[in-house]
């Protein structure tokens, strides 16, 4: 069994349909469908962003306190055999490449370890012959006694890899669809094994029933309609929830960025357009995980403290080898928020809540038997 999002005309009808009665409904259930989330999204919800933000933030401290996690990317490699119209590291993009060697990639996670993170996100561009499921397996096992959580976001694998991965101090899989429009998504992959839409999309699946405790998902904004992107997230987001109860979820919703190669979004998506998504979706899926990257700016980052988001990105450098080596090029976007992980902490604390560096510990961990 996989999940199949709608087409997009399927989908903008749904969101065309609901009227301002229908939003007012919708804020007053305490159990949401997919035709809710649907009004949520819809261009009559524009009306009520300050209501939908009032709901988000109840839910939001409801569900997960005053805290905010942070995280690090950890970039590894900018190889890649993709062409995709939107990345730096297309593989027609002139871009310095590199891969890290083991000890590179360990020296990187140290400096971000005496930052003060506990979090790390392992990323690479896609190519697996350079960095496939031995190197990610080595080297987890070398960082895994130094983190509270490492998750990856690499190349789609099978789902034997990922209970290897697992296995080996991996906790969490990052892979979004980028999205939901077939025919979009034929338009940006020009070529490379990402072109298979339905092999990426059943990814997800495949790193859940691999035994991965957190998996996350999201679409790249700029590329299609915005609703409808987020209706059929929300969608992919029940699915995986009715299929796979006992793993964490998280949403992403990534505006794309300047880098190489120059492509410009397809469709405009304002900061307003991000919160009414994120505000949706957190009213949709109250225990959701929802990620703010270092892609948006601070001044928005630090306004959406509180009102959805659980998780940030600080400090971000999307180079290989980066935090030793700032000098070095080969960027996959140019990040938005240049704040060190301080910087990040003294904002969130002075809006009230609490910067959390490490969330659960590995020794409380229940096995199936228990």
């Amino acid at each position: 069994m996989m999940f199949q999002p709608p087409s997009f005309s399927v989908l903008q009808e749904h969101l065309n349909a609901p009227t301002a009665a229908d939003i007012e409904r919708v804020l007053r259930s305490p159990h949401l469908e997919a035709a809710d989330l649907a009004a949520l999204l819809s261009p009559a919800a524009d009306a009520f962003l300050s209501a939908m933000a009032r709901r988000s933030a109840a839910l939001t401290s409801q569900r997960f306190g005053r805290v905010t996690q942070l995280y690090a990317p950890l970039y590894l490699s900018n190889l890649c055999v993709n062409r995709c119209s939107y990345c730096g590291f297309a593989a027609d993009n002139r871009i310095s490449r590199r891969v890290l060697t083991i000890d590179e990639a360990i020296a990187e996670a140290a400096i971000l370890q005496e930052r003060g993170f506990n979090h790390i996100l392992l990323v690479s561009g896609e190519a697996p012959k350079a960095l496939g499921v031995d190197y990610l397996e080595a080297l987890a096992l070398r960082l895994r006694d130094r983190f509270a959580a490492i998750s990856i976001e690499v190349q789609p694998l099978e789902t034997d890899e990922y209970a290897r991965l697992f296995a080996a101090g991996i906790t969490g899989v990052a892979i979004y669809q980028e999205t939901y429009d077939r025919t979009t998504y034929q338009q940006v992959h020009l070529a490379g094994k990402k072109c298979d839409f339905d092999f990426r999309l059943a990814t997800p699946a495949r790193a859940a029933a691999g035994g991965m405790r957190e998996v996350g998902i999201g679409v790249l904004l700029g590329l299609a309609d915005w609703r409808a992107e987020g209706l059929a997230l929300g969608l992919h987001l029940a699915w995986l929830r009715r299929q796979f109860w006992r793993t964490a979820l998280t949403v992403s919703f990534p505006r794309l960025r300047p880098a190489a190669g120059d492509f410009q979004p397809l469709v405009a998506v304002t900061e307003r357009d991000l919160a009414h998504l994120i505000f949706a979706l957190r009213i949709f899926d109250p225990d959701v995980g929802v990620v703010l990257s270092t892609r948006e700016e601070p001044r928005f980052r630090d306004g959406m403290i509180g009102l959805g988001p659980t998780r940030y990105s600080a400090g971000s450098c999307t180079v290989p080898g980066g935090y030793a080596h700032p000098e070095l090029d080969g960027e996959q976007f140019a990040v938005g928020d240049h704040r060190s992980l301080q910087e990040v902490c003294a904002a969130i604390r002075q809006k009230g809540y609490d910067p959390v560096r490490k969330d659960w510990d590995s020794g409380f961990q229940m096995t199936d038997g228990g």
